[in-house]
């Protein structure tokens, strides 16, 4: 099956660029090219995209507002996000995977890691892997949310806004919570599954019904729930 990639960067040059890339690639092709957020959550429905290709910084609608947009929109929830950017710094991964990204790159990478990284992100996995994704999401929270940037309240990646969102882990089996809180732990499914003396499909299973109870795309995002419901507490 050929995936369907949008562009979304408000430079023409850098665009078309990645234009020739992805199309050049067996099983992958651009669809469509936006020059703002507003535009990339619009064509994302529009053209039926499975990735869109973000960049951070962006006149108007930003690629952070963008990717809250997608990510709590109903019907684009078969749309993943890989952000873009020149700036690669822990706040902006933490701020990505919080609206909802699958994944982050920066402009810098070399032509196979972003092609690799449309693919994994296509599968269904987080760009980043477990314990990266753990180890900055402990570094920023720890700190706090930043001003004026309260936790989500779409269900997806942030706190329910009433008891610190703890409560929402509450649709959790016991099994699903210990699974949550070994992956929010930096685990992979082959090591949960020795550590629980249970099958690696059978940490596969917990994991995705605690995605589908938990409204969040991909594992980085269930690390993110975890840390900010408070299952597991940011080491400082």
């Amino acid at each position: 099956m050929t995936i369907r990639v949008l562009l979304a960067d408000d430079q023409a040059l850098l665009r078309s660029a990645f234009r020739i890339l992805v199309d050049s690639e067996p099983g992958m092709e651009v669809v469509g090219e936006a020059s703002d957020g507003a535009e990339a959550v619009r064509l994302a429905g529009e053209l039926g995209a499975d990735i869109v290709l973000m960049d951070i910084r962006m006149p108007g609608t930003d690629g952070l507002a963008a990717t809250r947009l997608i990510s709590a929109d109903p019907e684009l929830s078969g749309v993943r996000v890989v952000m873009l950017t020149t700036f690669e710094v822990d706040e902006y991964v933490v701020e990505s995977l919080r609206a909802g990204a699958s994944g982050f790159l920066g402009k810098g990478a070399e032509p196979e890691e972003l092609l690799a990284a449309i693919r994994t992100v296509a599968a269904g996995e987080s760009l980043l892997s477990p314990a990266a994704t753990t180890a900055l999401i402990a570094s920023f929270l720890s700190q706090g949310a930043p001003p004026g940037e309260p936790p989500a309240r779409d269900g997806r990646a942030g706190g329910d806004g009433g008891d610190g969102g703890a409560g929402r882990l509450d649709v959790l089996t016991g099994r699903e919570r210990e699974v949550l809180g070994l992956v929010a732990a930096g685990l992979s499914n082959g090591e949960i599954a020795e550590r629980l003396t249970v099958s690696p499909l059978t940490v596969k299973t917990h994991v995705n019904r605690a995605m589908a109870k938990l409204g969040a795309r991909d594992r980085a995002q269930l690390v993110v729930i975890a840390y900010e419901s408070g299952l597991v507490r940011p080491r400082v």
